[in-house]
């Protein structure tokens, strides 16, 4: 009698699907949370520039004080904490974003913010990105290309 185990091709493809789902969870929260922090982060920087008397300029030292307090943490320099700051001010007062905005990567975020000229066509990309999964490779593509045919429609819909 043989002590080998036989299965059939794809009798354990369950476990590949089970881990593969979880690992896609994961990353989703994960994702979320960073989205989270950036957004509270730049809620603190929004408040922080406004009460000061030097602008934005008190960024530099915010960045300087992680840099020597946390010099292993990386992403929180100067164009860091900016572009977190400018996350929250361009999204702080817009409805439309907060149900996708934790299911956007970061570095689609910024894609969005610097690649669209209003808050309808950020609304667009914001909304197909969410829906089609795009990588940023994806998104870049079609931020330049005919997209905006598409966001034109989106639009006309949008105002009917």
């Amino acid at each position: 009698m043989s002590s080998e185990l036989t299965h059939n091709p794809g009798q354990f493809d369950e476990v590949i699907h089970i881990i593969d789902n979880a690992r896609s969870r994961a990353m989703k929260a994960v994702n979320a949370e960073l989205i989270q922090m950036y957004w509270s982060v730049g809620a603190y920087l929004s408040e922080l520039c406004s009460a000061s008397s030097f602008g934005d300029k008190i960024i530099d030292e915010v960045a300087a004080y992680i840099a020597q307090e946390n010099p292993n943490i990386k992403g929180f320099n100067r164009r860091g904490l900016y572009r977190m700051k400018q996350f929250y001010e361009t999204y702080k007062d817009d409805e439309f974003v907060t149900p996708l905005v934790t299911q956007i990567s970061w570095t689609n975020h910024l894609l969005i913010m610097s690649g669209s000229k209003t808050a309808e066509e950020r609304h667009f990309y914001m909304a197909l990105c969410a829906k089609e999964h795009y990588s940023k490779r994806e998104l870049e593509r079609q931020i330049g290309t005919s997209v905006l045919r598409a966001f034109d429609d989106f639009r006309q819909e949008a105002n009917a």
